[in-house]
């Protein structure tokens, strides 16, 4: 019977670690285990995603039909325009109020009220104190929208065009 001689600073299997320690983890089980928690955590964001889709992702836009209280110093032919909308309210000689759109029928920027009528900062177009247009590119004039009364509350409503009356 021949006996390998052994070194003396070499280790028997599981000599040197705890009784009850557990064994250690071979390679191949650690990248097992770590592709099925990848799977799972990939599974688990997914899920989340699909229980967010019935959820709208968008805020409810303003009503397209809202009240406006008129200042009292409104003088005829000076646009007024209501914080957070893209309408101006213009009374003309007579005390009607009329509502202009201040979107560009360019490509849809909002316009700015100058002493002259309004101006585009995009694109350079100007209109009229009526809408109408004075300088290009903007194709038509600005629309005209349904107001209702005439005191100094107004209801306007953004939905409905009307046409576009005498000059302010």
């Amino acid at each position: 019977m021949t006996t390998t001689p052994k070194r003396p600073d070499a280790k028997r299997a599981g000599e040197g670690r705890a009784r009850l320690a557990p064994d250690p983890l071979a390679r191949r089980d650690f990248l097992g285990q770590a592709g099925l928690w990848t799977a799972a955590g990939a599974l688990a964001f997914a899920a989340v995603g699909m229980l967010r889709l019935p959820r709208a992702a968008v805020l409810p836009s303003p009503s397209r039909k809202f009240t406006v209280a008129l200042p009292e110093s409104l003088t005829p032919g000076v646009a007024y325009v209501p914080p957070g909308r893209n309408v101006a309210l213009v009374r003309d000689e007579d005390g009607a109020v009329h509502a202009i759109s201040l979107v560009c029928t360019h490509l849809g920027c909002i316009v700015k009220p100058v002493e002259t009528g309004f101006d585009c900062p995009c694109h350079g177009s100007r209109f009229a104190p009526d809408g109408s247009v004075t300088r290009g590119p903007a194709p038509s004039p600005l629309p005209w929208l349904a107001v209702e009364g005439d005191g100094t509350t107004v209801v306007v409503d953004e939905g409905t065009q009307v046409e576009a009356r005498s000059k302010t």
